[in-house]
């Protein structure tokens, strides 16, 4: 079953820290975004993340149900049926799940996969992220060990996050923050490792300038160093075999020598979402545009149905978002890499 089983996607972490490569981890809203991702992995022939935001899953509820966890169960019971069909692994992940959205999002979700345990099935989820950024570091640990006390039990990683991502996304905005809250110190690093590590495995997204969103080039100033010097801090202390395993945020729009360079202090994971969303909607616009008499009824015509049927437009979003996912993946040297059929 293409959906990693938690031995899988421990194994997937281990085998992108050894071989120095990283997972795509593509936010997904629908259908048709889930079938761009596994496209783009199977045709990348490599491993990938899918995974769901809060607003993401709020979206696929429904305008009537809006309801944020019931939507991402949907997502992922989808991605579990269509995965089948692929001969690469995936893992299912939540994204950025504030403090306050833990009991409404980030709960219904474990208990899900506690059903499914239950029933003899795989957790629904592979890993989880609890973003306690908004809050003081000892605050974040404290509410960060209880869920990964919670996800351990049922196989499943949590993510956790210390500094801040800048930028907006899902309505969460940080662009007025001070510089320093942008960088994680060593120190910090360091303090998450002997918090968690003891507990069970987890994933560390450490901070190191990234930004959520499409900027121009030059105005997002990253410092993957930082997370050289996190880690270094860690494994003087503790041995090379304290070597975190880390996530990159905001990596749309990076430059490929900082995407590139990170990849050497552990990062295992880089989010996309926003170059992805472009590519999805690009292709939509350009039909739009060059069918705009038949998708639309203009002066009393009838229009033509073959221009205003969405799947003449979303076939074109899919493979435009699976191409550019497709680029991810040979950007963070995964191209080629997928431990299917060998775990």
């Amino acid at each position: 079953m293409p959906v990693a089983t938690p031995k899988q996607y421990r194994a997937m972490i281990d085998a992108a820290q050894k071989g120095n490569y990283a997972y795509p981890a593509v936010n997904v809203t629908s259908i048709t975004t889930i079938n761009a991702a596994l496209k783009a992995f199977a045709d990348a022939k490599c491993d990938g993340i899918i995974q769901v935001s809060t607003g993401g899953g709020q979206f696929a509820s429904g305008l009537n149900v809006s309801d944020a966890a019931f939507g991402a169960i949907v997502l992922a019971e989808a991605t579990h049926l269509l995965a089948e069909k692929y001969d690469i692994l995936v893992g299912l992940h939540t994204d950025h799940c504030h403090p306050e959205k833990v009991d409404g999002f980030l709960k219904p979700l474990l208990e899900a996969s506690r059903k499914r345990v239950a029933e003899g099935k795989g957790p629904l989820f592979q890993s989880h992220m609890f973003d306690g950024s908004v809050i003081d570091l000892k605050e974040n640990l404290e509410i960060s060990k209880q869920l990964l006390k919670e996800c351990a039990e049922l196989e499943i990683i949590l993510e956790v996050e210390a500094g801040c991502v800048g930028g907006e996304e899902d309505g969460h905005d940080t662009s007025g923050l001070p510089i320093d809250k942008l960088y994680t110190t060593p120190g910090d690093m360091v303090e998450v490792y002997e918090a968690l590590n003891p507990i069970g495995p987890f994933l560390f997204a450490a901070t190191f300038g990234n930004v959520h969103g499409a900027y121009k080039p030059g105005a997002v100033k990253l410092k993957p160093t930082i997370l050289r010097d996190g880690q270094k801090a860690v494994t003087d202390k503790y041995g090379e075999e304290a070597m975190m395993d880390l996530v990159f945020h905001g990596g749309s729009g990076s430059e490929l020598s900082d995407i590139r360079e990170t990849l050497e202090y552990g990062v295992v994971k880089m989010n996309i979402d926003t170059d992805t969303q472009y590519a999805f909607t690009r292709p939509i616009v350009t039909h739009i545009c060059e069918n705009i008499e038949g998708v639309l009824k203009i002066d009393g015509e009838v229009g033509n149905k073959k221009n205003y049927d969405p799947r003449s437009y979303l076939k074109k979003a899919e493979k435009n978002m699976c191409d550019r996912l497709m680029q991810a993946a040979e950007d963070l040297c995964a191209t080629g890499k997928t431990i299917f059929g060998t775990v």
